[in-house]
């Protein structure tokens, strides 16, 4: 237990030293713990409102009797009061985003960051024991301690910490999970686990007895911490920005992995509907980021220049105005907070104004020069516009002072009128009422439009005004979902979906250093094209086997070029390589569940790869010597092993059953570019 677990340096009241698993310390008392111990307890608050309420209601169903027909009215009436307050104070939970920002003194407008889902404790401790016994003929006593891990495991991730320590205790608690599966959760057995998770937006509690809830609601945590890890960048700094762009394009990443993953949960807060508006979100405050980004060094006062940040602004407004409908939206618009879609309509008419200032900017401080490119400002201003007022085109405007100026004051019209419709939206919120910076920012940006209009404004003036035309939104770097590796590769071959044989030792030799098949596959590697007349097909390699180790080394987790390296050298004495054979999996009743998509068709099948030793020759029950079920699919010296169990490649971890899970989404994925 000790290698995952690190000294805080808290003492208890015996004077022990207090000890957590990295990446969690339940203890912290930060703003962002607090703010989610009192979600917790609100959590515990609506379920018992809603116990008394079914209670009520049944019992208005079951009873003919006027008067207490009418003292549960009342007490419904009651309890339905008691509800709303309690689900109002869950939306300002939410509408809290004053605690997930940077501790930085920082002028930036609030992000928004997900709540953790909360969840009740899970003993896992009575039902493996007699699970043990009963399905493997071992003692579970035997085994407490490595279960006593995987509860701790799973209680530290209750209160992850907010940097990438946190993320990958959460990964590796979701890697374990398709592991336990198979090992202890029979489709014809109940194990009596229950496991229950909280609605983030409304509190309402789900419990299901299968791992697909707990597996979804891991990802969605997964996704949450990211965001938060995002809105607490120092966005001030260019590496601070380039953090928060990373962890929004991964919390989307995460929360795309969970929508085509588990796409019928029966919790709100992970349904289709509300998932899609949270991609959007993460990837639109990304893209603010990035405008954030592009705009911290500086903006050239050059035509060119304030172009590109018209059009980078209008992507920003375009992408929060698309976020906004998605939340107006029945019924996503009655569990989204209300604060939510008045923060996106904010940011959807202040970046509006933002590309209207910036275009108006471009126009009325530059005028075309004789050094000027002509042809290039004309191409530029060419595609800004999708429709120009009726006799005017892009050269007109560049080389009539007066139009130049007409549009240019147009713009700035439409920027002001954004800018006080920004502030509108903002006092009909109560909670923006708190947000004394954004109100700061809203206002600034309002009077610094005002004063270059007047600049331009004369009192002689009467000529007609025109409506400025739309800008088109354009981006060099647009913000993207990045894919967690954890979707591909070793955990999506060696899975609960597939059965396998136990794995084969092969003697593979060079002749004319030539060993008789090829490879393909990133991890794990796949044989094919093998050689019939191959030592290596001789001595039992099949096409399609999955090499598993070469030599002392595992090699599940390599790809081809990692594996040509090791292979390169091999001699005519040969190596030893170990492979395992997929086998065919096809059930005759296969247990149906409602909550697990894994991009199968509709009905799912969750079988778990169970292998009944009864059906081995005798011969083989002779020679193979039993070993333990927790080190089934471990890496050991002796030739037998069970197809029970998924192939892993850590004996060393605390957990048996532990494998090296990558933190995910990687963010390799994402190479950031400098911007000019």
């Amino acid at each position: 237990m000790t290698d995952t677990l690190l000294p805080n340096g808290i003492e208890d009241s015996g004077g022990d030293a207090k000890y957590f698993k990295r990446g969690c310390n339940p203890l912290a008392q930060t703003g962002r713990s607090k703010l989610q111990n009192t979600r917790a307890g609100l959590n515990q608050q609506i379920i018992k409102q809603m116990r008394m309420r079914a209670g009520a209601e049944n019992l208005l169903k079951a009873t003919n009797n006027n008067k207490v027909k009418e003292m549960v009215l009342l007490e419904l009436s009651y309890v339905n009061s008691n509800l709303q307050l309690l689900m109002g104070q869950l939306e300002g939970l939410n509408s809290s985003v004053d605690v997930y920002q940077s501790s930085q003194e920082t002028a930036h407008i609030p992000l928004i960051a997900l709540g953790l889902k909360e969840t009740k404790e899970v003993d896992f401790s009575a039902p493996f024991k007699d699970y043990i016994l009963e399905h493997y003929n071992e003692d579970g006593r035997s085994f407490e301690e490595e279960i006593a891990d995987l509860m701790d495991l799973r209680q530290a991730c209750r209160t992850p910490s907010r940097n990438d320590a946190g993320v990958e205790l959460l990964a590796k608690y979701y890697g374990h999970l398709p592991l336990i599966e198979n090992r202890f959760f029979s489709p014809t057995r109940q194990t009596g686990i229950f496991f229950t998770w909280y609605d983030s937006f409304t509190g309402v509690p789900v419990c299901q007895q299968n791992l697909s809830l707990e597996k979804a609601s891991v990802v969605f945590n997964i996704a949450a911490l990211y965001s938060q890890i995002g809105t607490r960048s120092n966005r001030q700094k260019a590496a601070g920005l380039e953090e928060a762009i990373s962890a929004f394009q991964k919390a989307a990443g995460m929360l795309n992995h969970l929508k085509e993953t588990f796409t019928h949960t029966p919790s709100y807060d992970m349904s289709p509907a509300m998932v899609s508006m949270l991609i959007r979100l993460m990837l639109a405050q990304a893209q603010e980021c990035i405008f954030e980004k592009i705009a911290l060094p500086g903006i050239m006062n050059q035509f060119n220049s304030l172009i590109k940040m018209a059009q980078e602004a209008a992507k920003v407004s375009e992408i929060y105005d698309q976020v906004h409908q998605s939340m107006i939206q029945m019924p996503i618009k009655d569990n989204v907070p209300f604060f939510w879609s008045t923060m996106s309509l904010v940011k959807t008419n202040h970046y509006r104004a933002i590309a209207h200032h910036f275009m108006a900017s471009a126009l009325l401080d530059h005028e075309l020069g004789p050094n000027d490119d002509e042809d290039q400002q004309e191409k530029t201003l060419s595609q800004v516009y999708d429709q120009l007022p009726e006799g005017c085109s892009p050269l007109d405007i560049l080389k009539d002072k007066d139009e130049r100026e007409r549009i240019g004051k147009a713009h700035m019209r439409r920027a002001i009128a954004s800018h006080e419709e920004a502030l509108r939206n903002h006092g009909l919120c109560q909670q923006q009422d708190k947000h004394d910076v954004l109100q700061e920012i809203l206002k600034a940006s309002h009077q610094r439009s005002l004063n270059k209009y007047t600049d331009f404004e004369s009192e002689e003036e009467f000529a007609d005004y025109i409506e400025a035309p739309d800008i088109i939104s354009k981006t060099e770097h647009k913000a993207e979902m990045e894919l967690p590796a954890s979707t591909k590769g070793p955990l999506s071959v060696f899975s609960a979906k597939q059965k396998w044989t136990p794995p084969r030792k092969i003697l593979v030799c060079a002749e004319d250093r030539d060993l008789g098949f090829t490879l393909k596959g990133e991890a794990p590697v796949q044989v094919v094209s093998l050689d019939p007349l191959s030592k290596a097909a001789a001595d039992g390699l099949k096409e399609g086997d999955y090499i598993v180790a070469v030599g002392d080394r595992d090699t599940k987790w390599m790809g081809v070029s990692d594996m040509m390296r090791l292979l390169k050298d091999v001699d005519e004495e040969g190596i030893e390589i170990q492979v395992v054979s997929m086998i065919d999996n096809s059930p005759t009743m296969p247990t149906k569940s409602a909550t697990f998509s894994g991009n199968l068709p509709k009905t799912y099948s969750m079988i778990c790869l169970a292998y009944n030793d009864d059906d081995k020759a005798s011969k083989s029950r002779k020679v193979a010597k039993k070993s333990s079920f927790l080190s089934w699919g471990l890496k050991n010296k002796t030739k037998s092993a069970s197809t029970l169990s998924l192939p892993t490649s850590d004996q060393t971890g605390t957990l048996p059953w532990n494998k090296p899970i990558p933190t995910f989404p990687s963010s390799s994925s994402y190479n950031d570019t400098s911007f000019h």
